[in-house]
């Protein structure tokens, strides 16, 4: 009887909560399984869950909630509505921030522009766009393979070259570390905070990868820091003072304000992975793109040819690339469909409603899918699945520029990327260099892979044979 009576207790718990997780959520984006809540569809469609989200926010017209497990906080609003992205970013903005609980998940970012909110952001902001990062690297480098952005963005940042280019390609600690800590904080998105936290306390699983890269990180960085300010300290009059200014730590450090060393690590980390990787993540699924439509390769040649035969032998330079008007637009494609950053995460400060009529509570955890925007419909058309760089060129020949909350590569609103126009100048002459004199051809039975990290790399890399062009 006692077990009995425990049972039918229990059903009726059951009953209850989930009748009330059901009026809570309103607008389910998928199965809500007792007690695992929405979490197995996830963990089952985890091997394509960006093509996986895509679908079910089309099902959902582009909104709706997911529930992790019964008594834990994985609960959120998920969107790849434009007009909500844009209200998020730029009409409302100072009601979605990062927050607390985005600067613990993402920890090895520490409080730099990446993840800080408020005053910090603010500060952080005004000082960077003094700094003219890349330019002469960019131009020095440009010639070389897409393996660079490594070395350039390194060097850009930090003053360090980790000669990642040598003949050999060896293996780079610090590019280790930096994988290894993004996988984690992905990893930490798809399990509740009290695995993983449990986790870390027990040094185990991706727990103790992420530890470690952490560490890695942290003695490398302060170690630069402290070189050069030894460096620094070395130089006796102006011009070799100038001439130390080539990279955002000696810039930083040149300041008048004083920046103490953990300020300087985390905006040196900060900027270092915001450039490497999504630079790395751009180009690989460009060239990627690419070999798989021979018609836009031909076109990008002929334009190549057709601006600067004259100088077609040697390595163009920063206002020449910028006349590549289809190199652009297939770059925007590749940025399009495959967004180096494809999700992005913001927290109401307090209660609101979106535009899709979706209400918002103060707390609530706001995922956008920047990869699913991409293949919306709505904001692209009909062909949204197509790679056609001719969707940003106009009758004239010139560039079309969508507004940033649809074309969201570069984020949008205050928090726009400052290194854009870097970027597009650094992936062009780097595209233009190989392009022009090498052709790639996947290896047959290569089917890239997005990587399960925060940034959208290729999860075995390009294979592909790369043959001189006669």
């Amino acid at each position: 009887m006692i077990l009995i009576n425990a049972a039918i207790t229990a059903s009726l718990f059951s009953f209850l909560y989930l009748f009330h997780r059901r009026r809570c959520c309103k607008h389910p984006l998928m199965r809500d399984y007792p007690i695992l809540g929405m979490l197995p569809s996830v963990l089952f469609n985890m091997w394509r869950i960006h093509d996986f989200c895509t679908e079910i926010l089309k099902k959902q017209g582009g909104s709706g909630e997911f529930k992790g497990p019964w008594f834990t906080k994985m609960h959120y609003l998920i969107t790849c509505d434009s007009l909500n992205v844009q209200h998020m970013l730029c009409k409302s903005f100072d009601n979605y921030i990062k927050g607390p609980e985005f600067r613990e998940i993402f920890k090895p970012f520490g409080d730099g522009v990446v993840t800080a909110d408020s005053e910090t952001w603010k500060y952080s902001r005004t000082i960077l766009p003094s700094s003219n990062i890349g330019s002469c690297t960019t131009t020095r480098k440009g010639g070389r393979s897409s393996r660079c952005l490594q070395s350039l963005h390194l060097q850009d940042v930090l003053g360090y070259d980790p000669y990642c280019l040598s003949i050999d390609f060896p293996e780079v600690a610090i590019e280790k570390a930096f994988n290894e800590a993004e996988e984690s904080i992905f990893y930490r998105h798809t399990v509740p905070k009290c695995v993983w936290k449990l986790q870390k306390w027990l040094q185990i699983g991706q727990e103790k990868k992420m530890t470690e890269a952490c560490k890695t990180l942290d003695r490398f960085i302060h170690a630069r820091i402290a070189s050069k300010r030894v460096e620094l300290l070395s130089k006796c009059n102006e011009n070799e003072m100038g001439e130390a200014h080539v990279d955002l730590l000696t810039a930083l450090m040149g300041q008048e304000q004083a920046h103490d060393d953990r300020f300087l690590r985390d905006d040196e980390f900060n900027l270092f992975v915001a450039g490497r990787d999504t630079i790395t993540s751009s180009l690989t699924w460009f060239f990627w793109l690419v070999t798989k439509h021979p018609l836009v390769e031909a076109k990008i040649l002929e334009e190549i040819k057709d601006n600067f035969e004259a100088n077609y032998e040697g390595v163009l330079g920063i206002e020449e690339v910028k006349k590549l008007v289809y190199l652009h637009g297939a770059l925007c494609e590749a940025l399009r469909l495959f967004p180096p950053v494809s999700i992005e995460r913001k927290q109401a400060i307090k209660d609101d409603t979106l535009p899709s009529g979706h209400r918002v509570n103060g707390n609530t955890m706001i995922l956008f899918s920047l990869y699913a925007m991409g293949r919306c419909e709505e904001i692209w058309g009909k062909d949204c699945l197509e790679f056609k760089p001719e969707r940003w060129i106009s009758e004239r020949g010139e560039v079309v520029y969508a507004p940033a909350y649809k074309f969201i590569a570069f984020n949008a609103g205050p928090r726009i990327c400052l290194g854009k126009d870097l970027a597009f100048v650094q992936m062009k002459m780097v595209a233009a260099a190989i392009l022009r004199k090498y052709r790639f051809q996947v290896v047959e039975g290569h089917s890239p892979t997005p990587s399960h990290s925060i940034v959208l790399l290729m999860k075995n890399g390009l294979k592909a044979r790369i043959m001189k062009r006669l």
